[in-house]
């Protein structure tokens, strides 16, 4: 069914904008019209929301909105609004191309007979299977407000933790493109001529000097064939790094690293923890827990002990002791867990490790970013000094010859 976008008033003078689905233009009209809506503008998005859908890989609902939306969703029903009516009145409050008309289908969904949690696995770009499960738990427990709520901060707490390490990594990325491009600049305009003038004098060229010019004239004379070879290097690694045997060999050296390994790992915990907390204190069953944060992880290394320990679970044993047979979580996430099991109140344990790792990796990023910066600035000068250097000194030792 087409859906269509608007602008208007209410009868209250106040300005709205949404989405709504409906056979035809006229009809989404008379749709606006029994809500009380005076229209200044109404489109058909049919054609958009088709390349939307194709394309949602591009344009995925980010972070911040999803919230927004879930934030939103849980007060209006914690004010015993019902479900439909809900939806009905985010998809005035939110406008966005992606989620706007998601927010229609599902509620035109529910309308007819589905779930909640259904009509959201319909869009599995923009709810996940996280998502959808807790709310499948919330509605089976007729607390779908709370569970709302707790997922609104649990995708608040990763936005702001992978923001994080982004933040960190965009610094040396930055210095590393710029020095790439003063090199490519040395080396394409500066040392040709330089090359020219110590050919014409007949200077003595060192060998690491003259190791730069043939880099140089390397670089102009099959540059076209250079960045083919590094285009076709990168495809050929990333269809790599998606087999399987690819991934497993990148993780499991990930997690070796000599810095990065302890902060990829403490991320990966913290996110398996803080996830498993809160699915099962929304009341979504152990093992189906467990089939949804294996993928929370990002790790095949990690995947597998996860994965093994629900197989244990299935037969009857605990939690602990196939992680710690894993060899994959330090000791303190097994303790923590034990002890959850034995007392009871796991869901608070797993929590109280996520914290103690989010803290952890804060504390590793904000000491990579004091250190990483000056590190990468020092490197890459060095480079460039070096260079710089290669061709200096014959410079200077025929400018003596001539004095």
């Amino acid at each position: 069914m087409p859906v269509f976008t608007y602008r208007g008033t209410t009868a209250e003078g106040r300005s709205v904008r949404g989405a709504v689905q409906a056979k035809d233009q006229k009809t989404a009209i008379e749709k606006l019209k029994k809500d009380g809506v005076y229209l200044f503008e109404i489109k058909s998005q049919l054609a958009k929301d088709k390349m939307v859908f194709r394309l949602w890989v591009r344009k995925r609902v980010d972070i911040k909105t999803l919230c927004n939306m879930t934030r939103l969703l849980a007060t209006l029903l914690k004010s015993n609004i019902p479900l439909v009516d809900s939806l009905t009145t985010l998809t005035k409050q939110i406008f966005h191309p992606v989620l706007n008309p998601a927010l229609v289908q599902i509620r035109n969904a529910i309308n007819e007979g589905q779930s909640f949690h259904k009509a959201l696995s319909q869009h599995p770009y923009i709810f996940n299977k996280t998502y959808v499960s807790m709310c499948e738990a919330g509605e089976s427990s007729g607390t779908l407000d709370i569970v709302l709520l707790k997922l609104a901060e649990f995708t608040e707490d990763q936005a702001d933790l992978t923001n994080k390490i982004r933040s960190t990594l965009a610094y040396p990325s930055l210095i590393i493109f710029f020095t790439t491009g003063v090199m490519i600049f040395l080396f394409t305009y500066i040392i040709p001529k330089i090359t020219e003038l110590l050919e014409e004098e007949e200077a003595l060229i060192p060998w690491h000097t003259a190791l730069v010019m043939a880099g140089s004239k390397l670089l102009i004379e099959y540059w076209f064939v250079i960045l083919l070879t590094s285009i076709a290097s990168i495809f050929l690694a990333t269809q790599w790094l998606k087999t399987k045997r690819g991934r497993k060999i990148i993780d499991q050296l990930s997690l070796r690293l000599p810095i990065l390994g302890s902060l990829i790992r403490a991320a990966a915990i913290s996110r398996f923890t803080r996830t498993l907390s809160v699915l099962l204190n929304g009341g979504v069953p152990m093992l189906t827990a467990f089939a949804i944060v294996q993928n929370v992880v990002n790790n095949v290394i990690l995947q597998q002990a996860i994965h093994h320990a629900s197989l244990n679970i299935r037969e009857g044993e605990s939690i602990a002791a196939p992680l710690q047979e894993s060899q994959q979580f330090p000791p303190m996430t097994i303790q923590m867990i034990k002890v959850g099991e034995k007392t009871g109140q796991l869901e608070d344990m797993l929590l109280k490790v996520s914290e103690a790792y989010d803290f952890q990796v804060r504390t590793e990023v904000n000491t990579l970013t004091s250190i990483l910066g000056p590190a990468m600035i020092i490197i890459m000068g060095g480079v460039v000094a070096l260079v710089i250097f290669s061709v200096m000194v014959p410079l200077l030792e025929m400018y003596n010859k001539i004095s």
